[in-house]
């Protein structure tokens, strides 16, 4: 029996702090937990170019603080706020920002033309081992460390990879310890008690949303790492192979956070993605 903890009474909407670029048809970006706006940003780089891309702090994230209580159908009611102007959109989510991607797409589905969904699926399954004390030691010594000195190599190889940072990232490269430094810190920091509260008890809940996706006949592009250890593989594909119109692609030796490993192969596969769905549509009003 599928199951959407999403599904509660909602309280009332907050104004979400929102980055806006560029012009175009809107792409809602919707990042993860923990995250910000900022944390979308080799998403946003890729797409303003095409796009106007609408990138919100998520209630609890970043600069849309608060202090209240709140459930996860929160976050859909506020971006519901944000996309008032908008009668059509895409959606890009990013684990979290994915979840919430499917279900608007279940609210609105003649709104949502189309979903790229990185790093997430519909029931949602992780194979993280367990977090001993030492994990957390060394993860909070390697992040002080890169945040005062981005990707210092000493770092990299004598904390990092020994660190939680081993089931975010498979590839650790500069470019990954920088995105963590510059993108990843800051949003650790504003992610809030009440924003982890909320993600927690929809997962105790059991979040199901599998036997919906047939509703969502919208192209869709899942991409996802294969060794990610907060979202699997096979959660992955699952959710892709569910959706009726979806396009499936998993990176070897890459974890949760592979856009910030592999950016520049993650941006041209977006990108070829959308210019193949141009085409075809082209195609077909010619005929």
């Amino acid at each position: 029996m599928r199951r959407s903890p999403l599904q509660k009474p909602p309280s009332r909407s907050v104004q979400l702090y929102t980055d806006i670029q560029g012009q175009g048809l809107p792409m809602l970006c919707l990042h993860g937990h923990p995250g910000s706006s900022r944390s979308m940003d080799v998403f946003v780089e890729a797409l303003s170019p095409q796009f106007q891309t609408i990138t919100p702090d998520l209630r609890g994230y970043g600069r849309s603080r608060t202090r209240a209580p709140f459930a996860m159908q929160d976050h859909l009611d506020d971006l519901d706020q944000v996309m008032a102007g908008h009668d059509k959109f895409w959606i890009l989510g990013w684990s979290l920002g994915g979840i919430l991607a499917l279900e608007i797409a279940l609210r609105h589905p003649t709104r949502v033309q189309g979903l790229i969904l990185i790093a997430t699926a519909a029931r949602p399954r992780g194979s993280h081992p367990p977090i001993t004390w030492q994990d957390n030691l060394l993860t909070g010594f390697a992040g002080v460390i890169n945040c005062l000195r981005p990707a210092w190599h000493w770092n990299i190889q004598q904390l990092g990879k020994r660190s939680l940072f081993r089931y975010l990232i498979r590839q650790h490269t500069d470019y990954a310890y920088q995105r963590l430094a510059r993108e990843g810190a800051e949003a650790y920091l504003k992610t809030t008690r009440q924003a982890t509260h909320a993600l927690t008890q929809a997962i105790r809940q059991g979040y199901d949303r599998q036997g919906d996706l047939p509703r969502i006949s919208v192209p869709c592009l899942m991409l996802c790492g294969e060794c990610d250890r907060h979202i699997t593989a096979a959660a992955s594909q699952a959710t892709a192979q569910g959706l009726p119109n979806c396009d499936f692609q998993q990176y070897q030796n890459t974890a949760h956070l592979f856009p910030w490993e592999i950016p520049h192969q993650v941006q041209t596969d977006i990108r070829c993605w959308l210019q193949g769905l141009s085409s075809v549509s082209r195609g077909e009003q010619q005929h």
